[in-house]
């Protein structure tokens, strides 16, 4: 099954629904980073909480969201937009804890609970929106509800979770956001709650073979479920040489120099996808050219 994510309306339109399985992207994320479990568990559900919220987008609009809640793995750094298209980085990837009191895996003890969830959104304005929160949990799925609730004031409730595999590697990954739409009824509330809290993760429903629009029928139990879009979801980077020049660029005279001196060429490697991009004496000696130019 590849990754996707639909989005529905269910209970006569009171509610909108997303649901993604995004086992790939976030298998794709732990080669990439190496990660082991606890990190692997927190990085894939900053990933997929992310997706969720990134689906709201329209098209090249995009947002980043930033978790640091002073835990083992450090910050985890996610951004998204509107095709479904992610990429994360985690400072510390190496983190694996002892299960926690359910016997699931820690991500309140590897993320931390002491800090902020920051969601800032490039919409294509002069300025960014940005919107923070402290972190309630550190599990995550109960951050991004409470960041919905306060900062988009938009009643929501978010599942995320990830299954690691013993030999650290992801067995699955997904998760569901649904938004109370204003003129629910409480009825329609209260069901969704008693149908949340029996809910199985996400991620052991789609080990089992259960596809997004299954999930979607066990949310919206009435049967009024209705799709209204479907997307493919992705590990997708946009780094590429000419933005590392770019950067090299800021650097100034003087250090592309001592670059050229000390190492004879630079390397720079991409946080989140782990690229690498070389550049030998003689483009560095025209990025100090460019950088003459600029100053002229």
């Amino acid at each position: 099954m590849s990754d996707k994510l639909i989005k529905a309306l269910g209970y006569d339109d009171q509610i909108r629904v997303y649901v993604v399985n995004a086992t790939d992207m976030v298998k794709e994320a732990q080669e990439k980073h190496d990660t082991w479990s606890a990190a692997t568990a927190a990085l894939g559900r900053a990933m997929v909480g992310t997706t969720l919220l990134g689906a709201t987008l329209k098209g090249e609009e995009k947002l980043t969201c930033r978790i640091d809640g002073g835990g083992p793995v450090g910050y985890l750094l996610v951004d998204s937009n509107g095709k479904g298209e992610t990429k994360g980085y985690i400072k510390n990837p190496q983190v694996s804890l002892d299960l926690n009191e359910q016997g699931k895996l820690d991500v309140r003890g590897a993320v931390g609970t002491e800090g902020m969830l920051t969601v800032s959104k490039d919409l294509g304005m002069k300025e960014a929106f940005v919107g923070q929160v402290p972190l309630v949990s550190g599990e995550l799925g109960e951050d991004f509800t409470y960041y919905m609730a306060n900062s988009e004031q938009v009643p929501s409730a978010i599942g995320l979770s990830v299954l690691v595999n013993p030999d650290e590697t992801v067995k699955a990954a997904g998760g569901f956001m649904i938004q109370v739409l204003p003129d629910a009824e409480e009825e329609t509330i209260a069901r969704l709650e008693d149908t949340i809290n029996s809910l199985p993760m996400v991620s052991q429903l789609m080990d089992k073979g259960e596809s997004p629009e299954e999930i979607l029928d066990r949310l919206v139990s009435d049967g009024t479920a209705r799709v209204v879009d479907t997307m493919p979801v992705s590990f997708s980077c946009d780094c590429s040489k000419d933005r590392f020049k770019g950067a090299l660029v800021t650097l100034g005279e003087n250090e592309l120099q001592q670059m050229i001196d000390e190492d004879h060429g630079a390397e720079a490697v991409c946080h989140f996808c782990r690229s690498e991009y070389h550049f030998n004496e003689s483009e560095l000696k025209e990025l100090i050219a460019e950088t003459k130019k600029e100053q002229e």
